[in-house]
């Protein structure tokens, strides 16, 4: 039987980056992304709940509120948490992150990225 290739907090977090990237609807490789990006997040303030950022990753709750923890740690994602509800924002930081950092995710994680997602296509910015 074949093993499945293990998933850390790294690609977890890179999966979760780019799907709030891809719900924002922009372009990482864009000119001038660095200057557009705070009125970008404020023109349209994307987020994902904790229930779509469990789903997107498929694991538990406990390896969910690790992940979010971890890129809220890093700034790369605003919690907004009120009466047991959470909202995940993207940050300037975060896409400034995804953009570099993603070529290299692409690389080094391919296999445990194409496992991730064999059913359904990844989120925009890390298709191939």
């Amino acid at each position: 039987m074949p093993s499945r290739p293990y998933k850390d907090l790294v690609i977890y977090g890179c999966f979760v980056l780019n799907r709030l990237v891809s719900e924002l609807g922009i372009h990482l490789e864009q000119e001038g992304l660095e200057a557009k990006v705070d009125g970008l997040l404020a023109a349209s303030p994307v987020f994902l709940t904790k229930e779509q950022i469990k789903r997107e990753i498929r694991s538990n709750h406990y390896m969910t509120t690790k992940v979010i923890e971890a890129l809220a740690e890093q700034g790369l994602v605003r919690v907004e948490a009120a009466e047991g509800r959470y909202r995940i924002h993207l940050t300037m930081e975060g896409v400034l992150h995804i953009r570099k950092y993603n070529e290299f995710y692409r690389r080094v994680y391919l296999e445990q990225i194409r496992d991730h997602y064999r059913y359904r296509p990844p989120p925009g910015p890390l298709r191939e």
